[in-house]
């Protein structure tokens, strides 16, 4: 079938496999499955590649794998090392590792920062159609960032963090993810009230019913976020920003306290968005 891409979406708990028909955009038989971050490295790759046995692959099939860092994804090994999520893949070629188990072909495997594919795929289909500069943030135990350019992933340079990567970066002399995750959000509610929140989903329930510490809690620190990715926007020239993850559920919540001045569209299936950007960058 021409234009089809078999992809891998790999999240901290979940990998996601489908068929992509670039020809139309269209996600086919897309299949959900648990994955436990903390298993060895054989026991993760066997849930990933029985995941893309699913798809009924054929020989001669292009991959794409969505993939959170650190990752070498010119490689396709996993660096992953002390961030509490494969840390047991450190080292190992997912490339060969993947192409074995399924059996597929080595060279048929392209990797993407799964930040990346997020905003590729609304790059190509989405929120971000016809821009030429657009920014993803995804928002969720961590966060995650891209930067394109017309039509180019941007990683590198003085208009852009680190690698990438606003989870470097810091604000009011804190690293961002200090500030801004749901361990940061749950802390920083503890501290105020002795009481202990079920992350940002909690917290966005107390503070939709008039609970000022948590509507004092969101506003600060999604303020912070706001400060420091205006600092960036303006920097890479950014159109828009597309914002993913599981945060956005409080995004009536969120939008306020960030206050940005480029237009912020927030992206409740961020996972279709990743399947159609990785398949863009595996074709």
């Amino acid at each position: 079938m021409h234009g089809l891409v078999r992809v891998l979406e790999v999240g901290g708990s979940h990998v996601t496999a489908a068929s992509v028909q670039l020809d139309g955009h269209r996600v086919l038989d897309r299949q959900r499955h648990h994955l436990d971050p903390s298993r060895d490295a054989h026991a993760i790759v066997g849930v990933l590649a029985d995941a893309a046995k699913r798809l009924d692959p054929a020989p001669g099939d292009r991959w794409a794998v969505a993939m959170p860092g650190p990752f070498d994804y010119v490689n396709g090994v996993s660096l992953h090392e002390g961030v509490a999520k494969f840390d047991k893949l450190h080292g190992v070629s997912l490339r060969e590792a993947l192409a074995t188990a399924i059996p597929a072909r080595p060279e048929a495997f392209t990797f993407v920062n799964d930040a990346d594919a997020f905003l590729l795929g609304e790059w190509v289909g989405g929120a971000a159609v016809g821009a030429s500069r657009a920014v993803a943030i995804t928002l969720g135990t961590g966060i995650g960032s891209g930067w394109l350019a017309d039509g180019a992933i941007v990683s590198s340079g003085p208009d852009v963090p680190l690698d990438g990567e606003i989870h470097f970066c810091d604000v009011d002399g804190q690293n961002i993810e200090d500030v801004v995750s749901d361990r940061a959000l749950i802390r920083r509610y503890r501290d105020r009230t002795g009481t202990t929140v079920d992350g940002m989903r909690g917290l966005a329930d107390l503070a939709r019913a008039g609970d000022a510490d948590a509507t004092a809690v969101v506003g600060e620190a999604f303020g912070a976020l706001g400060r420091l990715l205006t600092e960036w926007l303006v920097r890479f020239r950014a159109e828009v920003v597309v914002v993913g993850g599981s945060m956005t559920g409080a995004w009536d919540l969120i939008e306020p306290a960030l206050a940005l001045d480029v237009p912020a569209r927030p992206v409740p299936d961020t996972e279709h968005a990743a399947l159609l950007g990785a398949a863009w960058a595996g074709q």
